[in-house]
């Protein structure tokens, strides 16, 4: 079953992602430096890992208007699907406040060192926009519960108290 690619894009590091073989969880790639020919180092995952699908974080301003960034990220995207043959389709993920989130996590993990935060931060930030991407084609329904064949039947037997 082929896989899902997520990209966080920066101008300096861009993060990636990979979901599954099932489509259910995000996990980190790595990173790449933006300024050296990332689209053919993508090229290369894809072919490599079974990728199907590849979304791509889209930053957007607070109030959901487009800037500069989002221009930028369109137009890697292109690039991007003209290097792929558009053989891969390629989505948008709202990614507003991602690397917040990725840098909170870090913190929470007790990495504080800038040269290890840098390592990883943008990859976290592709793993939050792939794991927010997945959940949301699962849908309410698609989330990981029980079905009512584990649920524990209630009783109101009185005979078990607590001592």
């Amino acid at each position: 079953m082929p896989r899902i690619l997520a990209i966080d894009h920066g101008t300096v590091r861009i993060g990636l992602a990979i979901s599954d073989e099932m489509e259910l969880v995000a996990s980190p790639l790595k990173t790449l430096d933006a300024q050296q020919a990332p689209e053919k180092e993508i090229c290369r995952i894809v072919a490599e890992k079974h990728i199907g699908r590849i979304v791509i974080g889209m930053p957007l301003h607070m109030n959901g208007q487009r800037g500069e960034a989002a221009q930028r990220v369109e137009k890697f995207a292109t690039h991007l699907g003209k290097s792929l043959g558009h053989e891969v389709p390629i989505d948008f993920v709202d990614e507003r406040l991602s690397s917040v989130e990725a840098e909170a996590s870090l913190s929470r993990a007790g990495i504080t060192g800038k040269r290890e935060r840098d390592a990883v931060v943008d990859q976290l930030a592709a793993v939050v926009i792939l794991q927010d991407y997945l959940n949301t084609q699962r849908g309410p329904a698609g989330y990981l519960l029980p079905d009512e064949s584990y649920e524990l039947p209630v009783t109101h037997d009185s005979k078990r108290r607590r001592k």
